[in-house]
């Protein structure tokens, strides 16, 4: 897909002019580097799980291990309160933060395809060193070169889809990153039910497994076709050409190849990437795409179900394998969640699937607080009635993030960006996601200790104020070509009164309205 220029570049209208059809050699490019949520999604699910293993906590936590044990000697919420322990799960996250930087360069200089590989690269050896590991220290370095795998991943995916998809479905494209994620995260589920019968080394298992995902993702890239946008971007103009006649299945492609070209154009004159993005002109996309809806996606307290889901429904009072066992159904509804959005993110649009779920979220959340105040934490198990609900709701919560925030997390944040910034934006995107990841995962478990049930309340107030700065800010996305989403901010009740103070805007704004007319 051609890239945007916010204030220069694309003709405003002539992708009504693009021609193309759905290739096969379009599918199996998708296929391929979409699967680089996988990474990311089997990292989600199979932490989780080792986390709650008898074995695991007995080798590394054995602190942790014999207060589970004491069921009703103390506080339920605070069996797993151990700041080592969550360091094993945040650790990752942090790595995966520092990462993203160097994964810029790599992705601007290299390619996105060279980023998802070194990203394969570095999964591949992370999944053998936890496999293998005998202390602490080892599992902490395998969670290190994990993140740098996932930080590489979440950086070139992303921009991949959106870049290489027809405007007229880049959403459901985009989002079959979040679908492998899903996918990857159910897959680490159904493993974990299954090692943790496997005495005393099913753990190991699977986090050794992590290589299988990893190794297939690489040898996948191999025949993987870089985008257009790259390659014009390094100035392989013929080769781009062909690329986008083959994804496309058409040599009628001068429209699109021309907003290609003078979008890559536009993105030479601008200096300093980074800096660039503190523009008057660039504010919408970074208040929106850099800062604010990659931190909302983590603080929905989504991501501290999946880390920690087997752990919760122990702490409830479900057993070892029947808190496995939840956690498969969650990662079940994670999945249908991503269908349905899949389905529906280019007919209803951004903005709808925001809001519905937002109301379902805060919902889903207020239900599991009331519960857990009025019947959890005195060192009894909940009935099975009570613990239906609380699955029930929990469910809930899960399916509406799978077809909102999880998804169009990275989904619109990858439209916004202009192409001379879309590298870089897309670096502070995986950098801001990663920090609250890495944040929310040290800090959940202390929270439910502390906070008991409160803890679910701020996860709704959270939610309230998500859905606020959608209403508000996020103007819809839906159906526009990448190249002319900067056109919208000009046309927002409140964007178009800061993006007009920039006078380089005004000027690019008269220039592309001269090129229409003519």
């Amino acid at each position: 897909m051609a890239g945007g220029f916010a204030g220069g570049g694309a003709v405003p209208g002539r992708a009504e002019l693009y021609e193309g059809r759905i290739t096969g050699y379009f599918i199996l490019a998708c296929i391929v580097g979409s699967f680089g949520g996988s990474l990311f999604g089997y990292d989600l699910g199979v932490s989780s799980g080792v986390t709650s293993m008898d074995d695991f906590l007995k080798k590394f936590f054995p602190d942790v291990y014999h207060r589970k044990q004491a069921h009703l000697h103390e506080t339920d919420y605070c069996k797993y309160d151990n700041q080592v322990l969550t360091l094993f799960t945040s650790s990752l996250y942090f790595a995966g933060l520092v990462s993203t930087f160097g994964a810029s360069y790599v992705t601007k200089r290299r390619g996105r395809r060279a980023s998802i590989m070194v990203g394969a690269t570095s999964f591949f050896l992370g999944g053998a060193i936890n496999a293998a590991a005998v202390n602490i220290a080892m599992l902490i370095v395998g969670r290190v070169l994990l993140g740098v795998g996932i930080g590489f991943g979440n950086q070139a995916v992303p921009l991949y889809l959106s870049e290489i998809a027809p405007y007229r479905i880049r959403g459901a494209v985009n989002q079959l990153f979040q679908l492998t994620t899903c996918l990857g995260i159910l897959v680490a589920d159904i493993i974990n039910y299954f090692t943790d019968r496997l005495h005393p080394w099913g753990w190991r298992l699977s986090l050794g497994l992590a290589m299988g995902p990893a190794t297939a993702i690489f040898v996948g890239a191999l025949f993987l076709p870089e985008t257009p946008n790259s390659l014009v971007e390094r100035g392989h103009f013929e080769e781009a050409r062909r690329v986008l006649e083959k994804v496309r299945g058409t040599h009628k492609v001068d429209a699109e190849f021309e907003d290609l070209k003078q979008a890559s154009e536009a993105a030479r004159a601008v200096k300093g990437t980074f800096r660039n993005l503190l523009a008057v002109r660039n504010r919408p996309q970074l208040i929106i795409g850099a800062l604010g809806i990659p931190a909302f996606q983590q603080l929905s307290g989504m991501n501290s179900i999946l880390f920690y889901s087997p752990v919760i429904f122990q702490s409830l009072g479900f057993g070892s394998s029947a808190a496995l066992y939840s956690s498969i159904i969650t990662g079940s509804m994670l999945v249908v969640g991503a269908l349905i959005s899949m389905v529906t993110v280019d007919r209803l649009g951004r903005r709808f699937l925001f809001i519905e779920a937002g109301v379902q979220m805060i919902s889903s959340m207020v239900v599991v607080a009331v519960i857990l105040a009025l019947k959890f934490g005195h060192g009894e198990e909940l009935s099975k009635g009570v613990s239906t609900v609380l699955v029930v709701a929990i469910c809930l919560f899960v399916v509406a993030y799978g077809w909102s925030w999880g998804p169009l997390g990275w989904l619109v944040p990858s439209e916004l960006f202009p192409l001379e910034m879309r590298s870089a934006g897309q670096s502070v995107v995986v950098c801001v996601n990663l920090f609250w990841t890495a944040a929310v995962a040290q800090c959940f478990l202390a929270a439910l200790c502390h906070l008991r049930w409160g803890v679910f309340v701020l996860f709704a107030s959270l939610i309230v104020v998500m859905s606020i700065f959608v209403i508000l800010l996020l103007p819809e996305t839906k159906q526009v070509p990448i190249e002319e989403v900067w056109m919208l901010f000009d046309r927002h009740w409140y964007w178009k009164r800061v993006v007009r103070k920039d006078p380089k805007y005004q000027g690019n704004l008269h220039q592309q309205q001269e090129m229409a007319r003519a």
